[in-house]
Formats: C-alpha cells, sequence, structure tokens
C-alpha cells in the first residue's frame, strides 16, 4: 500500500492532481482543501496517501493533514459514504467545523456537500457521534476543550434551547456551540435568557 508520496505536481485539476514521482505519474484524488495547499505546478509536495483497492481499480487519494485523513477514513465507515462522497464533505468543510456540527446535532456541513441529502445527514450525524467522542478536539478555532465538550452533551437540554433559539436568531448550530457550550460551563446556575444573552454577545463580536 502506498502511504505518502513525495514527488514534483505536473498537473492539476478540480478534483485531483498529478505527481510524478522518479518520472513515474500518480493520479491522486483530493479535496479542493487540500489541492488548495498543494504548491502551483511544477513544484515539489509531499501528499499522505489513503490506497483504496478495487475489483476494477486502485485509486489514490491524497491529504495534506493527517487530521483530513482521518476524518476520511471515519466518513467512509458510515453507509452511503464512498471515497467521493467523503472527498466531497471534506472539500467544502474542515475537520474542525465537521468536529463541532456532530457536537452540535448540525448536519448542515455535511449536506452542502454533493450527494448528501437530508437521510445522509442525519446518518452521519447518528453513526459518527460515538466515534468523534473518541476523538481530541481539533487545535485550532474549536474554543473548548474535549472535556467540556463531553460535559456539554450530557446537559443537552439547557444547550439545546438556547442553541434553537440562536438557530432562530440567524446563528448556525456548528457555529454557536462552542460558544453556548463554553457559557454554560463558566455559568453553572444561569437560567436560559442569561445563556443566550451571553452568548449572543459573544458571537457578535
Amino acid at each position: 500500500m502506498i502511504g505518502q508520496l513525495t514527488g514534483l505536481v505536473t498537473h492539476m485539476e478540480a478534483d485531483r492532481c498529478l505527481i510524478d514521482v522518479n518520472g513515474v505519474g500518480y493520479v491522486v484524488h483530493a479535496s479542493t482543501q487540500t489541492l488548495g495547499q498543494l504548491p502551483r505546478p511544477p513544484e515539489v509536495a509531499r501528499i499522505l496517501i489513503e490506497t483504496v483497492v478495487r475489483e476494477d481499480a486502485i485509486q489514490l487519494f491524497g491529504f495534506a493533514e493527517a487530521d483530513e485523513q482521518a476524518w476520511f477514513r471515519m466518513l467512509t465507515t458510515v453507509q452511503g459514504v464512498g471515497s467521493r462522497v467523503a472527498l466531497g464533505i471534506l472539500s467544502v468543510s474542515r475537520p474542525t467545523l465537521l468536529w463541532q456540527a456532530v457536537n452540535a446535532g448540525d448536519k448542515l456541513p455535511f449536506t452542502q456537500a454533493s450527494g448528501v441529502g437530508p437521510r445522509l445527514g442525519t446518518r452521519l450525524l447518528t453513526e459518527l457521534k460515538s466515534k468523534v467522542a473518541k476523538m481530541p478536539a481539533p487545535t485550532g478555532n474549536v474554543g473548548v476543550p474535549a472535556q467540556e465538550a463531553s460535559a456539554a452533551n450530557q446537559s443537552s437540554g439547557l444547550e439545546g434551547d438556547a442553541l434553537m433559539a440562536l438557530e432562530g436568531l440567524g446563528f448556525r448550530r456548528a457555529e454557536s456551540w462552542p460558544v453556548v457550550s463554553r457559557v454554560i460551563s463558566e455559568n453553572e446556575a444561569a437560567a436560559l435568557d442569561v445563556i443566550i444573552r451571553l452568548s449572543l454577545k459573544e458571537l457578535a463580536r
């Protein structure tokens, strides 16, 4: 199995690139996120590879970051999500946003991808929830540690009401969930209206 390629990026299309390694050209399928991080042809690049073997073909899927590769593997464990659909999801949403979406119960970052309807989006949230709970919180813009995320999931009543109220005000669940979760953890005895007010104050920044 091929796990990584280092070679000259000689050609790039909307969903794939060609990498020349010592005179051998490898067609590597990739998300727009990964393709956007690769150097423009002709430049040398290193890319992580997931090799998918089928009866009629051997396909290579490339990733600029290990987080994206891990999500690709996890997405393709869900029934109805093949390699192309997984790449489509990763093209419209980064791993950090997907992590937030699963914890917030927001299927929009999934259904924005081609081939993912509301039913499959719901299945993704259901099947990924337990798997995401075992993952460390992605570094970057998530806003709350994994321990706080787990505790927030257990107190879904107040959190769910606050998220629903904020959604009615035009805020996406994946956007408001980290804020609401943190506000609840920092104000344990606060009523719903206080949680909403404090969350709005932070979201409006």
